[in-house]
Order: structure tokens, then C-alpha cells, then sequence
């Protein structure tokens, strides 16, 4: 389809036409902006006949699927929860330069048994124009190759537009920092393992609870180096932040527990290969690593730094 032009408004409503077309969607949704936006443009296009599917997996945070369920709800789609394991493949486990191929055609997988399990004809994820700009995205060699249809691209709809949308819609995930999948936190060459992924995520509930906005925790074999935006350092280097993520990221598994000066920054883990982390964030149809514009906590400060006590 030829790429969309004019203003937010008219690419939106030319979604919505081109949708309406459809017989049925199943939109690949993680409850990002992305995906979040597609969403609410095929509900509005289909009624009932548009459902969001979430593929729950090692990789997915609790709280994102949580997230997932409760944006559905908002815009009043249908929502549907498959479950399958990365870990099962060991092209995945392995954790090359293709690690985001094999996951999202796993991924992507699921959404088409769905589709074919309820009678839809069309997959939809949420892959926009800003995430199309040539760089090695092997997530998306996953989309072309299953056919899923992104109608954000179709339609020349980048990021801020996206955002922009979400806003009109009065989507709460409008400015929403991204959360790439957790394997984007174990650097490539390391092996993805659940007992990772899982002291990965309780340390950034952790960090998430200590108030801060934008931020990874990433898996160095053991070694756990934090880092969050560089508008929030000053907050992670309060002696009872130190103390406390020292002694709780030790608890769960860490031998080591650093700070990276540089601060926050996407595919940190592979800087041969700045996009992995995009990729990752955009399995599920969701935002990109991009995404994180705007911090949610304004006073890091304020926040209580449990011990362990």
C-alpha cells in the first residue's frame, strides 16, 4: 500500500477506512503505545470483530502483561492471552545477532494460531514508520516473512504521530517509556536463561519501586549494572539508593551490582548492534525502545529505599 500523507487526523481516519476493509484483525498487542494505537484505530474500524492478543512468555514482565490487560479494557477490545517459551528454541537461547528474529516469529507465530483459532484473517502489529529506517532489524524480517500487516507503516505513521494519536484517543500509555523484552537486558553471547530473566525482572520491580522512570538492569553473567536516564544519576548515586540496590540485587542472585555512569542507553548490551533492544521492544506489536521521551517520576527523592531488613 502506498505510504500515507497529510495530517495525524486524515492517517488516522485512512487507517480506520483501510481496516473497516478487513473482514476481521487480531492485533499482536503489548500494550505500548504502538500496538495500544493500532488497537484502538481497529476497534474503532471493526467493533467486535478487532481483538488484541498479548504472547505471555519468560521474557514478557508481569507488569507489562498486567499493563496489556488493563489498556484493553480501556479501549474496550476484545483481548486475548497466548502463552508460549523462547526458551524452547535454541536459536533463541543462544543469544546471537538474531536473537530478535527467532523470538518474534515465535511470537508472531502464536498470534496467526490465534487468528486461525477465532476465524481472523488478518494479523496486525504495531511496527510504525520510525522503526523502518533501514537499520538491522531482524524483528522485522519476521513480520515480512509471516505477512503480519503494520498499518502504521502502511500508512507513514511515525513515532511522535503515534503519540499524538494515543493522545487524542486518551490512551493512558500515550507517553509511555518503552519496556523491551527482558532477554534485552543479558548481553549478546550470553546465554538467555529463566533464572536470568527472573533476577532480571525483580531487580527492576525494584528499581521501578525506588521511583525511578527510565532505566535497565542488565544481566553481565552475574554481574547486574544498572542504569537509569542521565536526568535521574544524581538520584541513583544517594548513598541510601547505593545501599539499598547493593543489598537487594544480592539477594536475588547478583554477585555483583554496578552503576553505569553513562546512563540509560538503547542495545547498551550489544554496541555492535545499537538495534537489538528496538527490535525487542517491538515483538508484541509494541513500543519501540524509542519511546522513552518523557520521565513518569518527577522526585526520585521522595521515593523509600527498602532495606532488607
Amino acid at each position: 500500500m502506498t505510504a500515507g500523507t497529510g495530517t495525524v487526523e486524515e492517517k488516522a481516519q485512512a487507517v480506520r477506512d483501510d481496516l473497516a476493509d478487513r473482514e476481521g484483525v487480531l492485533v499482536a498487542f503489548s500494550g505500548g503505545v504502538d500496538s495500544s494505537v493500532v488497537a484502538a484505530l481497529a476497534r474503532d474500524a471493526l467493533g467486535e470483530d478487532a481483538v488484541a492478543c498479548t504472547a505471555k512468555s519468560e521474557t514478557l514482565p508481569e507488569a507489562e502483561l498486567d499493563d496489556a490487560r488493563r489498556i484493553a479494557e480501556e479501549i474496550s477490545i476484545r483481548h486475548e492471552v497466548v502463552e508460549f517459551s523462547e526458551l524452547d528454541d535454541p536459536n533463541f537461547v543462544v543469544n546471537d545477532d538474531d536473537r530478535c528474529y527467532h523470538c518474534r516469529t515465535m511470537r508472531l507465530g502464536k498470534m496467526f494460531d490465534a487468528a486461525e483459532r477465532l476465524g481472523i484473517p488478518v494479523v496486525c502489529d504495531g511496527t510504525n514508520a520510525s522503526d523502518a529506517d533501514g537499520g538491522h532489524r531482524p524483528g522485522l524480517q519476521a513480520v515480512d516473512e509471516l505477512d503480519a500487516y503494520s498499518p502504521l507503516l502502511a500508512h507513514d505513521i511515525d513515532k511522535d504521530e503515534v503519540r499524538a494519536i494515543a493522545d487524542d484517543y486518551g490512551l493512558s500509555v500515550a507517553d509511555k517509556p518503552s519496556m523491551a523484552c527482558l532477554s534485552s537486558r543479558i548481553p549478546t553471547g550470553l546465554e538467555v536463561t529463566e533464572e536470568k530473566l527472573t533476577r532480571v525482572e525483580r531487580a527492576e520491580q525494584l528499581v521501578r519501586q525506588w521511583g525511578f522512570s527510565q532505566f535497565r538492569v542488565r544481566d553481565h553473567d552475574g554481574l547486574a549494572r544498572i542504569e537509569v536516564g542521565r536526568d535521574e544519576l544524581d538520584a541513583a548515586l544517594n548513598p541510601e539508593f547505593v545501599a539499598a540496590a547493593r543489598e537487594r540485587l544480592t539477594e536475588l542472585g547478583f554477585d555483583h551490582v554496578t552503576l553505569d555512569l553513562h546512563g540509560y542507553r538503547t542495545g547498551s548490551v550489544s554496541p555492535e548492534d545499537d538495534e537489538t533492544e528496538r527490535d525487542a521492544g517491538t515483538e508484541a506489536g509494541g513500543s519501540s525502545a524509542s519511546d522513552a521521551d518523557e520521565p513518569l517520576v518527577e522526585d526520585v527523592f521522595a521515593a523509600d529505599y527498602p532495606s532488607a531488613e
